[in-house]
């Protein structure tokens, strides 16, 4: 981590609206995703169990954020998935993944409802073919919270993503998640191969921006 700056609450003039073309790493990330081999390993009482599912992905870049002189480029996600056997949601989770290219500082936020929250962080380089964060129970800076019961009945200890880009257009994670299962660990392991079914549109503010430029080629005022 940089040292903080004396000066915390100043924000960076030189700001591209462009989120899509500053994603560095996240970039291949962007767009709507689907798979339906996907592999999880849970835990349950009579043992492991392993289940394939269906996935589905959207990652839409969003506007520059600053904290202070920090500069963040990123993109909103939304992840639905189900299994063969059931109609019902098997997993849903929302978040962001947040790139800072003056550090090459990766997070990912991730919410699911059933009452649990993370911040992980890693680093990388702006033309890396693998990316990873972790998070920790109990940190304060990247770490994991949970309700009563989960702290109780399935703790969470720790949390690995690792994400691997492949040629040809197409990405692989493996998320292996430490549990505390009724005073025994578990490796919880999710893994799949996302295949790219829709591009990524422009963040809201690049969008503006390039219809204001539109209307300034055609001498016509852009519509709101």
């Amino acid at each position: 981590m940089l040292p903080i700056p004396a000066d915390i609450f100043t924000e960076p003039e030189d700001v591209s609206p462009d989120g899509l073309a500053n994603l560095g790493p996240l970039r291949r990330l962007a767009g709507r995703w689907q798979a339906d081999k996907g592999i999880d390993i849970n835990p349950k009482a009579e043992g492991p169990e392993r289940r394939s599912f269906i996935e589905r992905i959207r990652m839409d870049p969003i506007d520059p954020q600053a904290n202070g002189p920090q500069l963040l480029y990123g993109l909103r996600y939304h992840i639905h998935i189900n299994t063969p056997e059931e109609d019902i949601t098997f997993h849903d989770q929302v978040g962001y993944w947040l790139w800072e290219p003056a550090t090459g500082l990766i997070m990912q936020t991730l919410a699911i409802p059933r009452g649990q929250v993370l911040l992980a962080s890693g680093k990388a380089g702006p033309d890396d073919r693998t990316i990873s964060v972790t998070a920790k129970r109990g940190d304060t800076a990247y770490g994991i919270c949970s309700t009563d019961f989960l702290e109780q009945a399935f703790r969470t200890d720790s949390y690995r993503c690792d994400i691997t880009f492949n040629d040809d257009g197409s990405w692989t994670y493996l998320i292996q998640t430490e549990l505390f299962v009724r005073g025994a660990p578990f490796n919880h392991r999710d893994t799949n191969t996302l295949q790219l079914v829709a591009p990524p549109k422009l963040n809201p503010l690049a969008m503006i921006v390039n219809d204001r430029a539109k209307g300034d080629e055609s001498g016509v005022e852009p519509t709101v």
